[in-house]
């Protein structure tokens, strides 16, 4: 195996266990979740929908069905990790960093997922 999938491979690997992290904590934690949500004027009922289409869009990289759902999912990564990240600072809670490594680990993972994967 070279040394591109085996990074692709990595990245993707974090990227997943991010955002299991953050479905874990938005089913297990709500009502923290939701008064994260609150204090920065989000809906709180995006909670659950936002946990699910996380799990929808690891499923549509992992399974690599097609390449629109593929990049589509990617779309949804990049806009949330991006508010995330976002959020975070704004919130001042110190989980920016997740939100930064999540960014760097979805940057790698699609652009090398271009070459490694057909």
């Amino acid at each position: 195996m070279n040394i591109k999938k085996i990074i692709f491979y990595i990245a993707t690997s974090v990227l997943t266990l991010i955002m299991c992290y953050s479905v874990f904590n938005y089913i297990t934690n709500y009502e923290v979740i939701a008064g994260y949500f609150e204090i920065l004027k989000y809906p709180t009922y995006l909670v659950y929908p936002l946990a699910t289409a996380k799990v929808l869009g690891l499923i549509a990289i992992w399974g690599n069905f097609s390449k629109p759902l593929k990049e589509w999912a990617y779309a949804g990564f990049f806009f949330d990790v991006t508010l995330a990240f976002t959020a975070h600072i704004v919130a001042k809670d110190g989980a920016e960093t997740f939100a930064l490594v999540a960014f760097i680990a979805l940057m790698i993972s699609y652009f090398l997922g271009k070459i490694v994967r057909p």
